[in-house]
């Protein structure tokens, strides 16, 4: 059983009792760590791909230590100028050993407190001038459109029959869907 994990940003193929290098996790040395960015999962051939992560995975891992990685010299040089200039770079790493790989059941961490309470009241203020004034239902449309990604945009516009939608930008995709 295998999984490919996204963790400090970027993607490892990991095994059980696998250890690996990742860049500099802010936990501490013989703590427990999990990772719920998994983007695939093989279960003795059974492949499940995830759009864009699998939702339940897991994958727990235990910080083993802290360290830097090999020196990199990175000399540069322009010939007949006299410019020379030399300098070193190791890259602080975190040597993490994977304990497991959950398939389902993985809690999720729990998003902060203070950005789900803050979005509602922003949320309401716009209600509130919507409903004191009769003409913001055609700016309501367009808001409901702002949110969507330009991708989407050009689905509702190719629906809809409007053409020249490759060049369009996303304000030209949002006045050419409210008209």
């Amino acid at each position: 059983m295998y999984a490919i994990v996204e963790i400090a940003g970027q993607q490892f193929k990991v095994a059980k009792d696998q250890k690996v290098y990742v860049h500099r996790l802010q936990t501490e040395e013989g703590k427990k760590v999990t990772f719920d960015k998994v983007l695939l999962l093989d279960d003795n051939g059974s492949v499940t791909v995830g759009a864009p992560v699998i939702d339940g995975a897991a994958v727990e891992a235990k910080v083993v230590k802290h360290l830097k990685g090999d020196k990199v010299i990175v000399f540069k040089k322009k010939r007949r100028k006299g410019y020379r200039t030399k300098n070193g770079h190791r890259q602080a790493l975190t040597e993490i050993v994977v304990e497991g790989i959950i398939a389902k059941g993985a809690k999720k961490a729990a998003p902060k407190k203070e950005k789900v309470a803050e979005a509602p009241k922003a949320k309401a203020e716009p209600a509130k001038k919507a409903a004191a004034a009769p003409k913001a239902e055609p700016k309501k449309a367009s808001e409901d459109l702002s949110g969507k990604t330009v991708a989407e945009l050009k689905e509702m516009a190719k629906a809809q029959g409007i053409t020249g939608i490759s060049s369009m930008k996303k304000a030209d995709l949002i006045e050419a869907l409210t008209k």
